[in-house]
């Protein structure tokens, strides 16, 4: 291990007199995760991220791309050449509620090397901790640790040895205890995590010109594997999957099935059999409630089987998030928690106290810059897409390979700043003959409530109609010119992530 940056003891001074302490010379700035020990000044308070005003546009029949500089970024580990870009905050009246024919389409959310918040990621996302700058910070840790022990121990022997009549017998007591007879109640994160770990895998995707690593974890007997689109994206053209698990066994991969717009996708190992395989019990997100107990388990930064603990922090959090290229997009009524989640999370479980699936983490709001250079950790808050939804979504791409969408057949103006999400005006703006046209809806309404949730914005609306499926019945509330109309229809239905 090299040694830069190790911090050890220092040869101890002539107890005759006291040694004018030195100055210490100022610490040259380190490469990019490299551990530093500086002084650290006072930070000034951190400014709210301010929303850049949305850009005049009409959205497409499928939902628009986001824009780069989206304040959420996908959780997935970076490439070993690039960095993922954290994305740019999403535009109030940012997307389509339903595709109108040949509109653009699709969201991949930071899966290859990444990093978002309406669900997905970026591609490329900031690379491992280099080995010699966490060394170097360990190093730094252990020795201050060993340097406290040794004054404290000296303290404790020299006060002992002038007690009790000079008696130099110690006063420490040492525990009976056998670590080994230690017990942990099954709803304790650490049986939890015990019982989860052997399900979760780390998956790394390489393709021609990036790769990433994230997570991913068991779903059924097959081998069947559920993560996220943006982290298989890199190697769904021709490029190489590998899963392993957390006691070192691993298996390449293929592509069984993935969705952009929901930043889902399914895999499947290859060579594994059924004996081998233990997958993870499903919880039911629709009863997650704000201060359930979360734990997350992943591979940040590429650190593979790391737990961390939370709560559920927000219900229904609309999430939009892109690729980092504006090329796709994804949208989700988000699980918010708490729990670390960094890049290289992307695609893993989100447990609740019971260790069943509420959801799986796929972004994260991020302070880091939107250049592409950088991308910071975890600020607490994290994003997973509702377990309900993604299931659903497994299940449709392990039969045919192909997403299916629900669909109200308008499209919706971007440029709108207002309350809900305006039907645009232009032309094809409803799908003749589709469910919004049969239920009465015109160009120009606005939809202020879709069931019983109020629309405050275009990803809302398309994250909700998203959490249903084709065949379902729900009511909408709209308003024209000014006045409040409700319309029931039945979902229709879009099949792949196409927009031909």
């Amino acid at each position: 291990m090299s040694t830069e940056n190790e911090v050890g003891p220092a040869p101890a001074a002539p107890a005759s007199a006291p040694t004018p302490e030195p100055s210490v010379p100022p610490v040259p700035e380190a490469e990019p995760k490299t551990a530093q020990l500086p002084t650290v000044p006072p930070a000034p308070p951190a400014a709210p991220p301010s929303v850049p005003a949305q850009a005049p546009a009409v959205a497409q029949a499928e939902p628009p791309a986001v824009p780069p500089g989206t304040p959420y970024a996908a959780p997935h580990a970076a490439p070993p050449a690039a960095q993922t870009a954290p994305l740019p905050p999403v535009p109030a009246a940012f997307a389509a509620a339903s595709p109108v024919p040949a509109g653009p389409s699709g969201p991949d959310w930071g899966a290859p090397p990444p990093t978002d918040p309406y669900g997905a990621p970026l591609p490329g996302a900031a690379p491992a901790p280099k080995k010699r700058g966490n060394g170097g910070l360990v190093a730094a840790v252990l020795v201050a640790a060993l340097l406290a022990g040794g004054v404290g121990g000296g303290v404790g022997w020299w006060a002992a040895d002038r007690s009790d009549n000079g008696s130099s017998s110690s006063t420490t007591v040492a525990s009976s205890g056998n670590s080994k007879d230690l017990s942990r109640a099954s709803t304790s994160v650490a049986a939890i995590a015990k019982q989860a770990l052997p399900s979760v895998v780390t998956i790394e995707a390489t393709g021609t010109s990036e790769s990433g690593t994230g997570t991913g974890f068991v779903y059924d007997k097959q081998g069947h594997i559920l993560t996220n689109n943006h982290v298989v994206a890199p190697a769904a053209n021709g490029g190489k999957l590998t899963a392993t698990f957390s006691n070192g066994k691993k298996y390449t991969a293929e592509v069984v099935g993935r969705a952009s717009g929901y930043d889902v996708a399914v895999i499947k190992l290859k060579g594994v059999s059924a004996s081998e395989l233990t997958p993870l019990a499903l919880g039911n997100s629709d009863t997650t409630a704000v201060g359930d107990a979360t734990i997350a388990i992943g591979a940040p930064f590429g650190l593979s089987g790391t737990v961390t603990t939370g709560i559920v922090s927000a219900m229904n959090r609309p999430v939009a998030s892109s690729d980092g290229t504006g090329s796709s997009s994804s949208y989700m009524s988000a699980i918010q928690t708490d729990a670390s989640i960094n890049p290289g999370n992307s695609g893993g479980p989100l447990l609740n106290a019971q260790g069943a699936v509420i959801g799986i983490n796929s972004a994260i709001q991020s302070t880091g810059t939107s250049d592409g250079t950088s991308q910071s950790g975890s600020i607490g808050l994290g994003f997973a897409i509702p377990i309900n939804q993604a299931s659903r979504v497994a299940k449709d791409l392990i039969a045919t390979g192909v997403p299916v969408y629900p669909v109200i057949g308008v499209s919706v103006d971007s440029s709108y700043t207002g309350e809900g999400a305006k039907i645009s005006t232009g032309s094809g703006a409803i799908t003749s003959g589709g469910p919004a046209d049969k239920a009465g809806l015109q160009a120009g309404d606005i939809i202020t409530k879709f069931d019983n949730t109020v629309i405050d914005s275009s990803p809302t609306l398309i994250g909700e109609i998203w959490q249903y499926k084709p065949g379902d019945k729900v009511t909408i509330t709209y308003t024209r010119s000014g006045t409040s109309h409700t319309a029931s229809l039945t979902l229709g239905e879009r099949k792949g992530d196409s927009t031909s």
